[in-house]
């Protein structure tokens, strides 16, 4: 997986994660959070590589079809994007 799919796999994991099924939450927040490879989560859990990467998959799916539907991770980069200019523009004229 390319840094850019799992950094977004990552905030979309933080927007929606409490959605998603107790074993995908587990899977994903070793995935993520603990930055564990597919076969490492397998070996902690006694399961197979391959059952953990579609739990990985499935959880993808999830999260990219609630961002599809709420927007909830494109509003809040727009609004970070916002503030961020407005910081700018408000700390440029303190130094005036």
């Amino acid at each position: 997986m390319k840094v850019e799919d799992k950094l977004k796999l990552f905030k979309l994991y933080d927007f929606y994660g409490k959605l998603l099924s107790d074993g995908q939450q587990e899977i994903l927040s070793y995935y993520l959070n603990n930055d564990y490879t597919i076969s490492e989560i397998a070996q902690n859990l006694n399961v197979s590589r391959q059952a953990i990467k579609d739990s990985i998959t499935k959880g993808e799916k999830k999260l990219n079809a609630l961002e599809e539907k709420l927007n909830l991770l494109e509003r809040f980069e727009k609004l970070e994007k916002k503030l961020n200019k407005y910081e700018k523009i408000l700390f440029d004229k303190k130094e005036d």
